[in-house]
């Protein structure tokens, strides 16, 4: 970030937070950078002051933001580069990537053969906000290359003649994962593993959990607005159970291996409305949004679940 291409934005007007009208956050000037993600409409809860403050000042470390699936942990990272027109390298990690995968290849065009930097490296080289997903699925002896990254330490890039990426003071690394890199103990996702311990001991941790019921009605109103307050409540309230099944907190039996993710019932509330002439839509959503790629047992269950629940609302048809 060049002192010109420097802005300071008042957090408590760029993220419709309670805040101090003082406090602010460095962000850039220039909106016009394609890797700037789309702003959209988006409550900011807690964690934020996690994100500003790594921003900041990290200190040498990664952030590490942890929790169930579909609860917003990369959403939480986007929208806070979006308002602040920071821009993104984010990669969804696999099994099967390797580290030169995010540092760059040498490629064929046209018959002539060059260099093309990968994420990593234009995160190092520009300042940029790297966003590595499910972080946890990823070879741990891959990951064990960034280690020195994340300290500040410069980028060699073996592959393209020993080339060296000095960080850029704005470079920052955020990973997302279901598990906290020590393996999933609730078999609830497949492929995690268990990530090496110094890797990890370069990052914060934060837990993203759920929106509660305040937060997530907020989200609704403001990417769904046209859906009844009422139907709003009760699909909050059957996400709510849904998740609570999902974690294991139901009765001995009773528990789901898919869950209601704030992510689902966006999309849920949307097909409602889109279905809203015909026979009993919010149960047919409901199937496209989630249920149809369920077990037929726990597609019942959730059904079951959604009509105690939703009452008359179940086989109506919202207004």
């Amino acid at each position: 970030m060049t002192e010109s291409n420097s802005n300071r934005f008042v957090v408590a007007d760029t993220f419709q937070v309670r805040a101090p009208r003082g406090l602010t956050v460095e962000g850039f000037s220039d909106m016009t950078h394609p890797q700037i993600p789309v702003r959209k409409p988006y409550v900011f809860g807690e964690n934020l002051r996690n994100v500003l403050a790594f921003l900041a000042d990290p200190a040498g470390d990664g952030l590490l933001l942890t929790g169930p699936t579909g609860a917003g942990k990369t959403s939480l990272v986007l929208q806070v580069a979006a308002r602040l027109n920071w821009p993104v390298q984010e990669v969804t990690c696999h099994g099967r990537m390797e580290l030169s995968d995010l540092v760059g290849q040498m490629v064929l065009d046209n018959g002539n053969t060059g260099f093309v930097h990968g994420p990593l490296a234009v995160a190092v080289r520009d300042g940029h906000l790297l966003i590595l997903n499910e972080i946890d699925i990823m070879d741990p002896g891959e990951l064990t290359g960034i280690n020195d990254i994340v300290e500040g330490a410069p980028l060699v890039v073996a592959q393209n003649g020993g080339e060296v990426i000095r960080a850029h003071p704005k470079f920052r690394l955020f990973a997302t994962g279901n598990s906290a890199g020590a393996g999933d103990s609730t078999g609830l996702y497949q492929g995690v593993l268990r990530q090496n311990l110094a890797l990890l001991d370069r990052f914060r941790v934060v837990q993203v959990s759920y929106p509660d019921a305040d937060t997530e009605r907020k989200v609704l109103e403001a990417l769904v607005p046209k859906l009844p307050a009422v139907i709003a409540d009760k699909m909050i309230e059957v996400a709510s159970e849904v998740r609570r099944l999902f974690m294991g907190e139901g009765d001995a039996g009773s528990e789901l291996t898919l869950t209601l993710s704030t992510r689902t019932l966006v999309r849920w509330a949307r097909l409602g409305l889109t279905f809203k002439g015909a026979p009993q839509p919010i149960a047919y959503a409901l199937e496209q949004a989630l249920t149809a790629r369920a077990e037929p047992e726990q597609r019942v269950a959730i059904h079951r679940i959604a009509n105690d629940v939703m009452g008359d609302l179940w086989t109506g048809n919202p207004q």
